[in-house]
């Protein structure tokens, strides 16, 4: 709880006309965007408003039964990226297609449904679109399609759950030896089918962003890399899986479990998804917090609790980088 609070006081620092003006016309200059002044005014409320709104959904999440939960933390998350979006798309919005959610959701079937086994198709407009293109650069989404088990798994506080309930374990730790290096089990060659110098190409091109170096000790058969570790957010870290609660990082146990969706997009997809399960497929919702009768409550219950604290520290990390 505390590192939530932590996270609403530093994006406090926005809720400033002032601040929040100066930080607006300091991103578009870097985009080099025209009349860039003229349009942090004009953003600076709305961009204070989206922030304050989606505080004050998860504030009521906090408190609130976890039968509407997912609705609070989906509209709350939907006004926070809003908020991100100003930073990167000065016109938002610029037009109506991007007002929609920009996913749906298969057709339900009433009996023997499974959470884990539903799944969203991305369409070629709205939000989702959106925030993928101009927040991380990530396009060519349109018809994919995700299920809810493959999303989860890309959570790293879920990742203990997965190893309980499906008896095998997707992910690696990453060892961290000191500030700067970090080691990955050599098992990780058997399990990629690769060389040992296959493998340091492949990880060194998966995590561009994190400008890792394999360092070549010949004495041992770990692998060891360095990299500006404590400049590591689990924002930007796919194909890596980021436990906030452990600060702690992992890598798929295979090359079949590799995600690139950054976490936040995936926490959109769930979110949506679980948001309209509660809406409009109540008798089931009902049945599922009543009877704990299928495996998928523990999931939820536990992606709910984490999203709740791991959104808000997202959307503070992708503002603040840009300051």
């Amino acid at each position: 709880m505390a590192r939530i609070q932590s996270t609403w006081q530093k994006l406090s620092f926005f809720i400033s006309s002032v601040h929040s003006q100066n930080y607006l016309s300091h991103c578009y200059k870097e985009l080099c965007i025209e009349d860039g002044d003229r349009k942090s005014f004009d953003n600076c409320y709305p961009f204070i408003y989206y922030l304050e709104h989606g505080k004050s959904y998860y504030e009521l999440a906090k408190d609130s039964p976890l039968s509407i939960k997912p609705v609070l933390l989906f509209y709350g998350m939907v006004q926070l990226l809003k908020a991100c979006l100003l930073t990167v798309d000065p016109n938002y919005p610029e037009s109506t297609s991007v007002l929609a959610h920009g996913v749906t959701t298969r057709k339900r079937k009433k009996q023997s449904y499974e959470f884990l086994q539903d799944e969203v198709k991305i369409q070629k407009n709205g939000l989702f679109t959106h925030i993928a293109e101009r927040m991380f650069h990530v396009k060519h989404l349109e018809g994919e399609k995700y299920t809810m088990e493959g999303l989860l798994k890309h959570v790293g506080e879920l990742i203990d759950l997965f190893s309980y309930s499906k008896k095998t374990s997707e992910y690696l730790p990453i060892e961290r030896i000191n500030e700067t290096e970090i080691v990955i089990p050599p098992s990780v060659l058997d399990s990629y089918y690769m060389t040992k110098e296959r493998f340091v190409e492949y990880f060194r091109g998966a995590c561009p962003h994190l400008d890792i170096q394999y360092l070549r000790k010949e004495a041992e058969q770990q692998l060891s890399f360095s990299s500006p570790i404590k400049n590591w957010n689990g924002l930007l870290c796919s194909p890596l899986a980021y436990d906030l609660h452990k600060d702690e990082y992992y890598l798929p146990s295979n090359r079949d479990n590799k995600n690139n969706l950054p976490e936040l997009l995936i926490h959109y997809l769930l979110l949506y998804n679980l948001s309209m399960i509660s809406r409009y497929e109540t008798e089931w919702w009902s049945d599922l917090l009543r009877s704990y009768s299928t495996e998928d409550y523990p999931f939820i219950h536990q992606f709910l609790s984490a999203t709740s604290e791991k959104v808000p520290y997202y959307i503070y990390l992708f503002l603040i980088q840009k300051a």
